[in-house]
């Protein structure tokens, strides 16, 4: 069982940057695919990155690439997104969620959620 908390979300203005983290309880964080979700109001929910221990590598969506970065500190347990250059269309209830597998951007395929944090992003 792993237990996933999502931190940093808040109201922002467009262009300003966020740092959102995810905690997890498990000391085995390392052998998960973690992935970055968020569901913006009106849409499904979207995979927009994920990243593993092993092989060292991350994955993006295009649209995000350039302006999203995820990274892992395995000391702490947490996952983090660091969200630059924000735009209104960024608004979304982000999740991290976990998984035993390899790489996917399935939700369908992630075991573990997080409750989400609330990201705005005004004009």
């Amino acid at each position: 069982q792993v237990q996933l908390v999502e931190s940093g979300g808040g109201l922002v203005q467009s262009g300003d940057s966020l740092r959102l983290s995810c905690a997890a309880s498990r000391r085995t964080f390392a052998d998960y695919t973690i992935g970055w979700f968020r569901q913006a109001p009106g849409k499904e929910r979207e995979c927009i990155a994920s990243t593993r221990d092993s092989g060292g590598i991350s994955y993006y969506i295009d649209s995000l690439r350039g302006r999203f970065t995820i990274s892992r500190d395995s000391a702490r347990n947490t996952v983090n997104l660091q969200m630059d250059s924000l735009r209104p269309e960024d608004t979304a209830v982000y999740y991290c969620a976990a998984r035993t597998g390899g790489y996917s951007n399935h939700e369908g395929a992630y075991n573990y959620w997080g409750q989400g944090t609330q990201v705005t992003v005004s004009s």
